[in-house]
């Protein structure tokens, strides 16, 4: 009989770092049937001469906990070749949750992932409780891509301590009973682990910080247990590092973890205030991963950075009071407003930081504030800065960045780096994919809609990386694909090997490229979301089925929930 599907005459990069191999791939059933020369013809066939033929992207670091409830199609990750997604990051999510805490977790989400929460209220409907009753009504909803889910700590802890939690108080030894069970009874019903944060950027709207923020050593521990009792599950953490210091708040982090005997990754950036700490952070999980405890860093392939303009959630005077006096207005009647002389001058001498209520806007400086352009430059050159073009012109940079904000008609945006750019170069995320024990992502896809669009990470990984830096593509293949699967317990992708799962990408490296980003008015209550696309992805398959062609949703909705262990 014939095969579903046979992919002809590409260079098969299988996911492994080994280097491409031309030849045909056959599907059947969603799994991968044959992989050789001149194979018999399939019921579909993709011509795939000269171009890539790779596993689906595996994504471990996003936020689809809201729109996998009420969309199937999980953009940006699904058209930058992902195939499969961890939500449920950052400790933040909707389960468990108790009837009447439901906005207390949508508050918190707003505020740390950029998701509003009118778009939140109007797309959930938390018909669950448990977490085990959330992941059912994850199955029901057929998707373009496959779905994992991690347990949010904050949902956990709010649901056990209630106030007590919001007001960071410590959990008693009754609490962390609770919430080690609730862990292990969610990783049982397919939870792929837990994830924690202890950031202070982590915040609601109103400046409340995440309720884990300050839980304890005793209290991690004993959740973590939950993932030993059970004998699965990742633990997935965000911190500063910073209290007391790096190496203290490492070895607590590593104790968890031995005291687990689970795997744990942890995000790690090259921050612009401590430039050496991600150095420190790599050796130490060097030497931990030497003594044979399993800690690994997850590091962005960029600039973590936001995008401000008129279009998006956040300008440099959207805490001017000037500028909220007319932020309600549509773009077009805005930058008309703010070319008026005076209302210019009134928001130019407007204190636009106190009545900001953005956490990150103390982070961001003129200096490493940059024109985004067209075709998007994520490493900008420091002499092409606000500051850089403002000595250049001699008037102030608030000037300056307040002109190429109405430039394009209000369309452009400021590329301002968070994170990674410390150096006004790309040579932190340089070291870290050559470094064997890193994992790369942080892409927040499905979150942060208004100010960053980050979704796009794995397009970037082979578009800059590969063909602008000549890093091995195969590599940088490996990179997103088998290292990340595996990282987190997935067995049956990220590798093109007969009887692994058909999640496949069809690529033309040549023409692989991002655009720039746009504005969407299309998530639930009429929210607006960043969305950058790519060309070059010729097909994205999953579980046998195409999905995309060239960039365009077939119809095809063969992703499902996938649970640990299943």
């Amino acid at each position: 009989m014939a095969e579903d599907l046979v992919i002809r005459g590409g260079t098969i990069v299988d996911g492994s770092g080994a280097p491409g191999v031309v030849a045909d791939l056959a599907v059947s059933g969603g799994r991968i049937t044959a992989i050789g020369p001149d194979l018999p013809r399939g019921r579909e066939e993709i011509d795939a001469h000269g171009r890539l033929v790779t596993p689906g992207f595996v994504d471990i670091h996003t936020h689809y906990d809201g729109q996998a409830v009420w969309d199937s199609h999980l953009a940006p990750s699904a058209i930058h070749g992902v195939t499969t997604a961890v939500m449920g990051n950052c400790g933040v999510g909707f389960a468990p949750v108790h009837p009447g805490q439901e906005m207390q977790l949508i508050e918190l989400m707003e505020g740390v992932e950029d998701i509003p929460a009118p778009v939140l209220s109007q797309g959930l409907d938390f018909t669950w409780e448990s977490f085990s009753e959330y992941l059912a009504v994850l199955e029901g909803k057929p998707r373009d891509i496959d779905i994992c889910a991690l347990v949010p700590h904050a949902a956990v802890r709010v649901y056990v301590m209630g106030e007590r939690a919001l007001a960071l108080e410590p959990a008693n030894q009754a609490d962390i009973a609770a919430m080690r069970q609730i862990v292990a009874e969610a990783v049982q019903a397919g939870a792929f682990g837990f994830s924690t944060s202890r950031t202070i950027s982590h915040k609601t709207l109103k400046g409340d910080s995440t309720p884990t923020l300050r839980a304890q050593e005793d209290e991690l521990t004993g959740i973590a247990l939950g993932l030993k009792e059970v004998g699965a599950g990742f633990l997935e953490v965000v911190s500063d590092f910073n209290l007391p210091d790096a190496a203290t708040e490492f070895a607590m982090l590593r104790r968890v973890a031995e005291a687990c005997g689970r795997p744990m990754v942890f995000s790690l950036t090259a921050r612009h205030d401590r430039t050496e700490a991600w150095r420190e952070l790599l050796a130490l999980s060097n030497k931990a991963a030497a003594e044979g405890v399993n800690i690994r860093p997850v590091f962005p392939p960029r600039p973590i950075g936001i995008l401000m303009g008129l279009l998006g959630s956040q300008n440099p005077f959207s805490g001017a009071p000037s500028y909220k006096a007319i932020a309600h207005l549509p773009v077009p009647e805005r930058v008309a407003a703010m070319r008026d002389p005076a209302t210019r001058a009134q928001i130019l001498a407007d204190d636009r930081i106190s009545g900001s209520n953005f956490p990150l806007i103390t982070r961001l400086s003129f200096e490493r504030m940059f024109p985004f352009g067209d075709p998007p430059d994520y490493a900008p050159h420091r002499e092409t800065s606000v500051a850089a073009e403002a000595a250049r012109q001699g008037r102030s940079p608030e000037e300056v960045a307040y002109d190429m904000l109405l430039a394009n008609e209000g369309q452009n945006f400021l590329f301002c780096p968070l994170t990674n750019y410390a150096d006004f170069t790309l040579d932190a995320s340089a070291e870290l994919l050559r470094h064997p024990n890193t994992i790369v992502g942080l892409s927040d896809g499905g979150a942060h809609v208004g100010f960053i669009s980050d979704g796009s990470f794995p397009t970037f990984l082979l578009s800059y990386w590969g063909k602008q830096r000549g890093l091995p593509i195969e590599e940088l293949i490996r990179r997103q694909t088998s290292d990340t699967a595996r990282a987190v317990g997935l067995a049956d992708r990220g590798l093109l090997r007969v009887g692994m799962r058909a999640d496949i990408n069809v690529i033309d490296l040549d023409a692989l490229a991002l655009d720039r980003p746009g504005m969407l008015y299309d998530l639930p209550a009429g929210g607006r979301r960043l969305m950058q696309r790519a060309r070059g992805y010729e097909a994205t398959i999953v579980a046998g089925a195409v999905t995309y062609r060239h960039g365009e949703a077939t119809g095809a909705l063969p992703g499902r929930l996938v649970r640990c262990g299943a």
